[in-house]
């Protein structure tokens, strides 16, 4: 135990750190392309405005183990510790859930909680399972769980007007910008439970056991890694419009390819920077910048994704890609300033 306090007290706490000190640039770029889909908006606007949270609460109360000092108190040391290293105004609660499938996710609009499972539980060892329970706190700070608790509802949704032709087109675009968004957003916040677990061989070990690692003395690390390599230097068309038809419906990225994109992020300038306490503070958040970032992250994301790969359907949607973020920057650059001059 006095080990344990030892390594809480050496941990770097981040004082009213911003989201967008670490945000994934994909994940901007997402955000912006989402922005961007006709009718989003309003469709979010629309269904956030039909539902309330109650119901997944008390689900969530009636079927799970709420955690707490005398409910899986090593699990409710790390949902505080975890809170009070990225600053969050509150702690959220947490859940466990019966399940042997290893998940964890974040839901609710006015007051988010966390649910992990059994599996991931029984699994993971401590640090791995800090890791994790970071990544969800990171959903928080950002305000994911919101978009999450939409999407969830709108896929529901989805089968009630399946027979309506436009009504599910329109549906399926904003569902499918959606997942687009969560699947960077996942990239976002695992750069969240990094900061949190601060040991990138922890966070390392829950992406294996993600990808059917049970054992990591069997695992070979470099071979690991370079089979996300692998996936995203394929170099034949057929397997470029597989994996894009493969990702359509899923909310997450591929465990491998997470892993690899993590790794990267703890080796980098910017991850030691945020260590030493040089990051951006939420005090110091802008929105009316915020939107011309995103779109300067989705512009330089896209052409970094372009340079380093060889997928050559990729490459073929490059120059078009480039032009409508350039587009999209000009355009927003003249809006600004006569947005500033009417007072808005």
């Amino acid at each position: 135990m006095n080990n344990d306090v030892q390594q809480w007290s050496t941990r770097v706490r981040f004082p009213g750190i911003s989201p967008r000190a670490y945000e994934h640039p994909a994940d901007r770029g997402a955000m912006a392309t989402l922005r961007a889909v006709p009718g989003a908006t309003e469709v979010l606007k629309a269904v956030s405005g039909l539902f309330t949270e109650r119901g997944e609460r008390l689900m969530a109360l009636a079927s799970s183990i709420r955690v707490g000092p005398k409910q899986y108190p090593r699990i409710d040391i790390l949902r505080n510790e975890c809170a009070e290293l990225l600053d969050l105004p509150q702690v959220p609660k947490l859940y466990v859930m019966r399940s042997p499938d290893a998940t964890a996710y974040t839901i609710g609009i006015d007051e988010p909680f966390v649910v992990l499972s059994t599996g991931l539980v029984e699994a993971l060892d401590t640090e791995s399972l800090r890791f994790v329970i970071g990544h969800e706190m990171g959903h928080v700070l950002s305000g994911h769980a919101v978009l999450r608790t939409i999407l969830l509802r709108l896929v529901s949704l989805q089968q009630t007007v399946a027979w309506v032709p436009l009504g599910a087109l329109g549906l399926r675009a904003v569902i499918a910008a959606l997942r687009e968004w969560f699947r960077k957003a996942e990239l976002t916040c695992d750069r969240a439970g990094l900061l949190t677990v601060q040991d990138p061989s922890a966070a390392l070990r829950a992406h294996l056991y993600m990808a059917g690692g049970t054992d990591a003395s069997e695992i070979d690390i470099p071979s690991f890694l370079q089979q996300a390599k692998e996936y995203e230097e394929v170099d034949d068309i057929r397997d470029s419009i597989l994996k894009l038809m493969t990702v359509e419906n899923m909310n997450h990225p591929f465990a491998v390819v997470r892993a690899a994109q993590l790794q990267r992020w703890a080796a980098s300038e910017e991850y030691r920077a945020i260590l030493a306490g040089n990051y951006q503070r939420r005090e110091d958040d802008n929105p009316a910048e915020s939107l011309t970032d995103d779109i300067g992250s989705a512009a330089k994301s896209y052409s970094d994704s372009v340079n380093n790969s060889t997928d050559p359907l990729l490459k073929m949607f490059s120059d078009i890609g480039s032009a409508v973020s350039d587009a999209a920057g000009k355009v927003w650059s003249k809006v600004r300033p006569n947005a500033s001059d009417s007072g808005q």
